[in-house]
């Protein structure tokens, strides 16, 4: 595929099965994306995810979600991730896959204009807190991509920072997170606001708000955090 026209086709492809595109870029060494299949180098990694509620009930009417069976998020994005992947004679790649796990959060950073938050959840513009990613696919070919936003982060004109004093239990500190506290609270019943609805630190970001999770969707991704 031309380097053109691979861009619009690989993009509509991801949207066309409920995905999100969520930036690409041309990695450097540096970046540490595997080879692809017989040692060719990757010139283009596109990653791929969640950008608000937009994509869950995709996921939400699937076999995946309804089989019974564990993960069903991470096989429901393989199987799609995998299917986009063999069309454009890429590879697929996965932030679950690990140990050791492979530096998404640094790829992210890459693909699109978005930032560490206190929370240390990457912050977007738009969508806030309130976006994943689900795969990438690196491809043989370099991909004509536009130039990346310079974007400030929003946290760095938040004066109030919620998210750090929101926390029932104060599980957030700077460069800190008490995980155990944290899933302690959320498997008691003083928990149920943030297992029903979603991390309350996270809910206080006045940033995307619009792009809140919905119950059904944010009650899914803490049942799977405290398991």
């Amino acid at each position: 595929m031309t380097s053109v026209g691979g861009c619009a086709a690989l993009r509509e492809d991801i949207e066309a099965r409920g995905l999100a595109w969520r930036g690409a870029f041309h990695p450097a060494a540096a970046d540490a994306v595997p080879p692809l299949p017989g040692g060719r180098a990757a010139r283009t990694l596109v990653l791929i995810g969640f950008a608000g509620g937009q994509q869950w009930p995709g996921f939400a009417s699937s076999l995946e979600a309804s089989d019974g069976q564990p993960h069903p998020l991470n096989r429901w994005s393989r199987r799609l991730v995998e299917d986009i992947a063999r069309g454009h004679d890429g590879l697929g790649l996965y932030p679950a896959d690990g140990p050791p796990w492979l530096p998404f959060q640094r790829w992210a950073q890459r693909a699109e204009p978005i930032h560490p938050s206190p929370l240390g959840i990457l912050i977007h513009a738009e969508f806030g807190l309130w976006h994943s990613y689900r795969g990438a696919i690196a491809l043989p070919v370099p991909l004509a991509l536009p130039k990346l936003a310079d974007c400030a982060s929003p946290c760095a004109s938040c004066v109030a920072r919620p998210c750090m004093s929101s926390c029932p239990v104060g599980a957030f500190r700077p460069g800190t997170y008490d995980t155990a506290a944290c899933i302690a609270h959320v498997a008691s019943p003083a928990g149920r606001d943030c297992l029903e609805l979603g991390c309350r630190a996270r809910r206080s970001c006045p940033v995307g708000r619009e792009h809140h999770y919905s119950a059904e969707q944010a009650g899914f991704h803490m049942r799977a955090f405290i398991r």
